[in-house]
């Protein structure tokens, strides 16, 4: 089995324009998240797919690999689909937020080892319990799903409905990385959007509306996405914080080493 990470990453951002090339910590975010997408095991290969040439630059000055993409994609998926379409040999590709700079590997690989362990999967993503502040938040997506593992819908709203308090329901909060068998992916960018994806503003919608069945994996990871300048903030003092700590972590081992000679 051959997986593609794919970083879709555009310039144009409403809340914090040129979001990718924003500085944190001494790197640009697409290349924090390129970086942690380049430890996942499982993958063959990470590719940054972009509309804008500064992105294409910025991401071949640090080694990695950029792929240029159409202006004209109205969402994420289609322009993941024109990426497959260059990538016949792939068997399966991971769709990684390019504003996600804290993605663990581990989440990737696990991904990826879904559709390994079940052939018939054709889609699957995250989810992570939700902490109690973000149940009204509108841009917090929630997950409910069967007891095997798949969703059964996702929405902005409140779900389930906490009519009576059972404290073993927990609300899950839905991560935005996706994984798709290569040629369900060309597939399900052709489907028309569909009412409750228009309604809600969720494009994995169009999916279970169409009968897909989306496998929903639970993860600890909690994440800091870079959508405003309050999260660039954010997000700046935790990797400047993570930054001392190894530069901490590494002179003490040189220490240790010199106290060995």
């Amino acid at each position: 089995m051959k997986v593609l990470c794919v970083i879709p990453a555009r310039f144009g951002s409403t809340r914090l324009p040129g979001k990718p090339l924003a500085m944190m910590a001494g790197k640009t975010v697409i290349q924090r998240v390129y970086e942690q997408a380049a430890l996942a095991r499982i993958p063959d290969q990470v590719v940054v797919a972009t509309d804008d040439q500064r992105i294409a630059d910025a991401v071949e000055q640090f080694g990695g690999t950029a792929v240029m993409t159409s202006q004209d994609h109205p969402s994420g998926t289609d322009r993941l689909a024109e990426v497959a379409l260059s990538y016949e040999d792939v068997d399966v590709i991971v769709n990684v937020q390019g504003d996600e700079p804290m993605i663990p590997p581990q989440v990737i690989d696990d991904l990826a080892q879904a559709f390994a362990d079940n052939d018939g999967l054709e889609m699957a993503t995250i989810k992570t319990e939700m902490q109690p502040e973000d149940f009204q938040n509108p841009n917090a997506v929630k997950v409910v799903t069967d007891e095997n593992g798949y969703a059964l819908y996702f929405s902005r709203s409140l779900i389930p409905y906490p009519r009576h308090d059972l404290p073993e329901v927990k609300v899950y909060k839905h991560v935005g990385i996706y994984a798709y068998r290569r040629d369900f992916l060309l597939k399900f960018a052709a489907l028309l959007p569909t009412p409750l994806e228009r309604v809600e503003g969720l494009e994995q919608l169009r999916a279970l509306e169409n009968g897909v069945k989306i496998k929903v994996l639970t993860s600890d990871f909690q994440g800091v996405g870079i959508d405003t300048p309050e999260d660039l903030h954010k997000a700046n003092e935790i990797f400047t914080q993570l930054e001392a700590e190894k530069a901490k972590a590494a002179e003490e081992a040189a220490k240790a080493e010199e106290g060995k000679e």
